[in-house]
């Protein structure tokens, strides 16, 4: 099929382009910006890009007309002020473009409605449903609870929340319900939804099986990341006050910080769940989705959630450009170097550790595996199964192999040193140059203060160690 995905550099688009690929779909990408649109080579043959802007209608003749689908993934929570009206105007003109072509069916994706107390933000979701819904295509809305992924405007807030604050004087609408679901399941929606004539022309509400407060959700991932925090509800904190307090303690803009609380202060579960059945989907609980959510390696949601298998193998089921290191909620330190000889390079690469050691202040590395043992970790072990091949799954001292493939030049480690948090390390060569990331998910003050007390000592021995593996 020849797809339309508009909100393509979104994080539910994204996240859906690699699902629809996958299926063998062509997708038609619709961004206002192609600077800001980077797909991975590896699907590159299978898209294509148009730079348009819904708000303007003279630039939507690029559409193609022989599309059989599309999604309506639009959004505009962190735009102006008078962003209703900018959503009502995108609507009416992707209805009256799409409905010119020989699409059948359109997909909206919005938010569960409380219809007796519809805050201004949803209210907008509302009125961009009915106005899609006028088409002369097959149309779906889908109404979505809370999603739980990395990347996912209201999880990042839950994530930076409860990692930076051991103690929260929080507002009372904390105590208000939801309905999270893990962005994996809501990519099986979409994608089951496509093209189905049992759902067209309805409207349906998915969310996964667990009512949280958001209190609850608050504290059950400070349970799942081991942490202990105390959360103190107080009347006193305006809607005003509640959207700067979030854009105070958490990396999310004022705008969409006022807009998320505008919709939190209102219980917004499914009353309409007819299509878990329809298509035959058992939504995974809140606990399975922070799993997910935060593995050893992400993967876009088409992939089954999974760890990275520690037995030998290279063949992961995902391509290497769809799998990386966490991007979201973490510390890095990136480096990059010329190569002056790339086979050379690979070769000390895939020789590092062990016998070879870390090729620079190799002294410092094994002092740290020393305090390592010390407080009961496992030190530099066996050092490593063989001193020049690799599988997934591999020891190397007190790292292990997560992903590995010589053809990309590209291996990832993950420590299993004690820490508090978890930490990656990355090479990779691209052309003539060595890109090297230490990554580091801090697990919450502690995690922060570890990794700005040694960042010192991993300024010197990260300089030094892509010095040498590029020389």
């Amino acid at each position: 099929m020849k797809i339309l995905l508009t909100g393509a550099t979104g994080y539910i688009g994204f996240q859906l382009l690699h699902t629809l690929v996958s299926a063998g779909n062509r997708v038609v990408c619709c961004v206002r910006d192609t600077d800001r649109f980077s797909p991975p080579e590896s699907i590159k043959d299978s898209i294509e890009t148009v730079q348009l802007d819904f708000l303007d209608s003279n630039t939507l003749s690029k559409i193609p007309e022989d599309i059989d689908a599309a999604y309506y993934l639009m959004h505009s929570m962190s735009g102006s002020a008078n962003y209703q009206n900018l959503e009502l105007t995108c609507a009416e003109n992707f209805r009256k473009v799409i409905s010119a072509t020989t699409a059948e069916h359109v997909i909206y994706l919005g938010g569960i409605l409380n219809e007796d107390n519809l805050s201004e933000h949803l209210a907008s979701r509302k009125a961009v449903e009915s106005e899609l819904a006028k088409g002369t295509y097959n149309f779906t809305a889908i109404r979505s609870g809370i999603v739980v992924g990395s990347g996912s405007g209201s999880f990042e807030i839950i994530r930076d929340l409860v990692e930076k604050l051991p103690v929260m004087i929080t507002p009372k609408w904390l105590k208000t319900k939801c309905q999270p679901i893990s962005v994996f399941d809501v990519m099986k929606f979409l994608h089951l939804s496509l093209k189905n004539p049992k759902t067209y022309n309805k409207i349906f509400d998915i969310g996964g099986p667990d009512i949280l407060t958001y209190k609850q959700m608050l504290l059950e991932y400070a349970k799942f990341r081991k942490l202990l925090r105390l959360i103190i509800s107080v009347p006193v904190l305006t809607p005003r006050l509640s959207s700067y307090w979030l854009y105070l303690v958490t990396e999310t803009s004022y705008r969409l910080a006022n807009a998320l609380v505008s919709s939190m202060k209102i219980d917004i579960t499914c009353h309409n769940q007819e299509l878990q059945q329809l298509l035959s989907i058992e939504p995974m609980n809140y606990n399975s989705a922070l799993a997910v959510a935060l593995p050893v390696l992400e993967q876009q949601p088409s992939v089954n959630p999974q760890l990275v298998s520690s037995e030998g193998k290279n063949d992961l089921s995902v391509s290497s450009d769809w799998l990386n290191t966490p991007k979201h909620g973490c510390l890095k330190d990136k480096k990059t170097a010329n190569v002056t000889d790339t086979e050379t390079t690979m070769q000390k690469i895939w020789a590092i550790g062990g016998d070879t050691g870390w090729y620079y202040a190799n002294w410092l590395w094994k002092l740290r595996a020393v305090l390592d043992k010390m407080i009961g970790g496992v030190g530099l072990g066996s050092g490593r199964r063989d001193p020049n091949d690799l599988y997934v799954g591999d020891k190397i001292d007190f790292w292990r192999v997560a992903y590995v493939n010589k053809t990309e030049k590209r291996l990832i480690l993950f420590a299993e040193m004690k820490v508090p948090g978890e930490a990656w390390l990355e090479f990779q060569i691209k052309g003539t140059t060595l890109h090297q990331t230490a990554t580091f998910r801090a697990r919450g003050i502690l995690g922060r203060m570890y990794w700005y007390v040694l960042l010192p000592f991993h300024a010197f021995i990260f300089r030094g160690l892509i010095n040498r593996l590029a020389k």
